[in-house]
């Protein structure tokens, strides 16, 4: 039986055994996760001896054989491409920082579950007990072969880079990691978008990435492919740029491809005259910094729960405001991304998942907003129905574009 969980701190009275009072009874959320928010379910019936001998021994072994003359009809008659495995080391969960693999696992189950109600693809939470970047990239090798895709969660930076770098290396699936490209997809569109009802392009802009960890990085990486006209970004020491001698080799990259302005000094230094500001790392920017910033300017603040300029100040000054919070408009939400990506990848067996695949997909997601376009909608909601099959059709086409679809 598994053991109930209690809070130490509850004086919400006993159990019949004298225990404290499950945490069930009076929050909801513990409620939902009792047992997990997952399971395995067979996709064929077995009724009789006919369909054991069919799903199992010996029917099963003719199978195997075929598999083991051809590898590639692994593909047709297994799960493996249509499930994804959710892998964490538990470092950087959700906002919560380095909690461990046992209490990542309500996320990644919650991950999983977001794959398969809006993407239709089937996923595994896998919460590893080791942080070494090596280790981690030797353990998901091992696993690759039960799966058509990995999608690496909440590792934090500058580890979960050299892992996904080695992971691209080493295997012919996709491996994504969507606190980066997620974020930076779903940023991109909302942008573009917020760049149309402006009546500029996106190479018009200048913009301020405040944090250069995992999003922040992605985020501007996408941004320059996609023709930003600049951008600066900003960790806790101020602008990166390349006269700066306290850099990690991530960042000294960075300021190879940004800042074409030079910029120096703080976070509020760069936003003077700054057309967009693009939070990804909490704190507070000042109201005074807000204001600073050119007319008709983007403000998206996606720190949660609370964003680095709370919607009200933003509205002041901007003539569009995104968050990460689900209770105001123009939510940037991963989960507009990474299902339909995943799908798109499956569908055509890609081998990686490709910057133009990427680009693609923000597009797509662009699209959907068609010309019901406004300040307060720049970017879909992830109920809808339209956003996973455009984001799905949009990738898979891109790989086939780009070379990397095997069918």
């Amino acid at each position: 039986m598994a053991a109930e969980i209690v809070n130490p701190r509850s004086d919400r009275g006993t159990d019949q055994d004298g225990g404290a009072e499950p945490l069930d009874s009076f929050d909801p959320a513990f409620a939902l996760h009792r047992g997990g928010k997952m399971a395995v379910q067979a996709t064929v019936p077995v009724r009789d001896k006919d369909d054991l001998s069919l799903a199992y021994t010996p029917g099963v072994a003719r199978v195997c054989t075929a598999i083991a003359e051809q590898p590639e009809l692994v593909h047709d008659y297994t799960w493996k491409s249509s499930v994804v495995a959710v892998v964490t080391d538990g470092t950087a969960v959700l906002g919560l920082g380095d909690i461990g693999p046992e209490a990542s696992l309500p996320v990644m189950e919650g991950k999983a579950i977001l794959f398969k109600q809006f993407g239709g693809v089937d996923a595994v939470p896998i919460a590893l007990d080791c942080t070494d970047a090596d280790e981690i990239v030797e353990t998901v090798v091992r696993l690759a072969p039960s799966f058509g895709g990995v999608n690496l969660e909440d590792i934090s930076a500058p580890r979960c880079f050299e892992i996904e770098r080695k992971l691209q290396e080493r295997l012919d699936i996709p491996v994504f990691h969507d606190d980066q490209h997620g974020t930076a997809v779903v940023t991109l569109a909302a942008l573009r978008n917020a760049a149309r009802l402006s009546g500029r392009g996106i190479g018009e802009l200048r913009a301020v990435i405040s944090g250069a960890g995992a999003a922040g990085v992605a985020i501007a990486k996408m941004l320059v492919e996609a023709g930003i006209g600049d951008v600066a970004v900003s960790d806790r020491k101020g602008v990166v740029s390349a006269d700066r001698e306290d850099l990690t080799p991530v960042k000294r990259e960075l300021a190879e491809f940004t800042n074409k302005a030079g910029i120096t000094g703080s976070l509020e230094d760069a936003l003077a005259g700054a057309d967009v500001f693009i939070g990804v790392s909490g704190g507070t920017v000042p109201e005074s910094a807000v204001a600073s910033m050119a007319e008709g300017a983007f403000v998206f603040a996606m720190a949660n729960p609370n964003p680095e300029v709370h919607p009200d100040v933003a509205h002041k000054y901007a003539a569009v405001v995104a968050t990460g919070r689900s209770d105001f408009p123009n939510q940037i939400n991963n989960v507009l991304a990474f299902p339909g990506i995943f799908a798109g990848a499956l569908q055509v067996r890609a081998s990686r998942i490709t910057e133009g695949m990427k680009i693609a997909a923000a597009e797509a997601l662009a699209g959907v907003v068609g010309d019901d376009l406004a300040a307060d909608y720049v970017i879909p909601s992830p109920f809808d129905e339209r956003v996973a099959p455009a984001v799905t059709a949009a990738v898979a086409a891109a790989a086939r574009a780009e070379g990397v679809a095997r069918r």
